[in-house]
């Protein structure tokens, strides 16, 4: 800690991507000290206001820092990830550190072993700087409800950060760290990302090991079955190289063997569904609305299409059946890719979530590609007459995160909203 206190004329790099910070340490421009400093410090500011993260690992986080800058030094520069401060969502177990998804049962739990996911991460060389709040247990999409405390919307700290992974989207919004590992199983990450304005990504169901999670304590087969990990970041470009970091092999054969970034752009312009049958207000529509304008301005072709909102349920007796009914393509036979709001209202302030109970922000948009395990992010596309953010959700076919990825880079590159940053 004496070191963050005794660090001065720390170039702020707080808002740069991945993607750029990532060459600049590879160049030996900035190091992975210097970046974990900085991240620690700004912890140190905010997250008393924020309540982000639940455990900071300062001492470790820090060691790992000297010891990947003395790598890349001697030129074992492991990838994009190496020396970047990334957060891991507390329901991700790391071995000696506490794992305990927001709840009380757990508020002492320290495993033995880390998560996969966490294993990849490290494996890319990734530091990791803490562990982040969330909707306890993840039943709930507002983050309010943490033994730890309430989660605060880095953008106004009344309104809430939606959940269940509201720290991490609060987190990477309000530049603690660059990214964080999370899961979604019924819009958990999208949501959160959609009310902090920042990039949130659920990948298709059983791309990643979800092992780890909360490991040997009893799990309830609708988690089981409707969760994936999720990425949250800055940049669409940042959820490519986090995808090349966690994804199993043998299903990112099936996209790209090599990198998720050869994505962008090689797609001949897809067919796009706009959505026309979710649910949300005036001003949320509204947002879309332009949102689906820059993305017809770029050629692609939009066809509006209502899509089975109703047929995903918590019902898990059909699932398997009706998951392979929409891999063969029955709801993308015409069309490539789904455009929809993220979000069906504005984001409420945490009073009014406290009396509207833990699902206050609507998964209703989300949901059904959790039930049908589809590629879906959340991008940001605006902002609520509150000053809050708004997003554009894209979703795709099962195994279909290049298409997805590569749409999201399309609208990123055309506007600015995510580059947006709250004060």
């Amino acid at each position: 800690m004496q070191e963050i206190k005794n660090k001065i004329n720390i170039t702020d790099y707080s808002y740069l991507t991945i993607a750029e910070i990532s060459e600049l340490i590879r160049l030996q421009k900035i190091s992975p000290l210097e970046l974990v400093t900085g991240c620690l410090e700004r912890i140190e500011r905010f997250n008393p206001t924020l309540n982000a993260f639940i455990t900071v690992i300062y001492d470790e986080a820090l060691k790992n820092a000297r010891e990947a800058e003395k790598e890349i030094r001697s030129g074992k520069w492991k990838g994009p990830l190496h020396g970047i401060p990334v957060g891991v969502k507390d329901f991700y177990d790391t071995a000696g550190i506490r794992t305990t998804a927001a709840s009380a049962h757990f508020k002492d739990r320290i495993p033995k072993k880390d998560a996969d996911a966490v294993i990849k991460l490290k494996e890319a060389g990734a530091i990791i700087i803490g562990k982040t709040n969330m909707h306890e247990l993840g039943m709930g999409t507002t983050s309010v409800v943490s033994y730890f405390g309430s989660v605060h919307n880095p953008w106004s700290k009344d309104y809430v950060a939606g959940g269940s992974s509201g720290g991490s989207a609060a987190a990477v919004a309000a530049g603690l760290c660059y990214a964080t590992v999370d899961t979604d199983a019924v819009g958990s990450c999208r949501l959160p990302a959609s009310c902090c304005g920042v990039t949130g990504f659920k990948a298709s169901y059983d791309l990643f090991s979800m092992n780890g999670i909360l490991e040997g304590e009893k799990a309830d087969d609708l988690i089981i079955l409707f969760s994936c990990i999720g990425l949250t970041s800055r940049s669409i470009q940042d959820t490519a190289i986090l995808l090349n970091a966690l994804s199993n092999g043998a299903m990112r054969e099936s996209n790209f063997k090599t990198d998720y970034r050869l994505a962008f752009g090689s797609n001949e312009k897809p067919k796009i569904g706009v959505v026309k049958n979710f649910k949300a207000t005036d001003e949320v529509r509204n947002a879309f609305e332009q949102a689906v304008k820059v993305i017809g301005s770029l050629g692609y072709a939009l066809s509006e299409v209502d899509i089975p909102f109703e047929s995903a349920a918590f019902n898990i007796k059909n699932i398997e059946k009706d998951r392979k009914k929409i891999n063969e393509k029955i709801l993308f036979r015409d069309k490539d890719i789904l455009l929809l709001p993220t979000t069906t209202d504005l984001t409420p302030n945490i009073k009014t979530a406290t009396k509207k109970g833990p699902q206050a922000v609507s998964p209703d948009n989300t949901f059904f590609f959790n039930y049908y395990g589809l590629p879906a992010v959340s991008v940001p596309c605006g902002f609520d007459t509150n000053g809050l953010p708004l997003g554009l959700q894209i979703a795709g076919p099962q195994w279909g995160e290049g298409i997805v990825l590569d749409i999201a880079y399309s609208f990123q590159k055309a506007t600015q909203w995510h580059l947006k940053q709250p004060k």
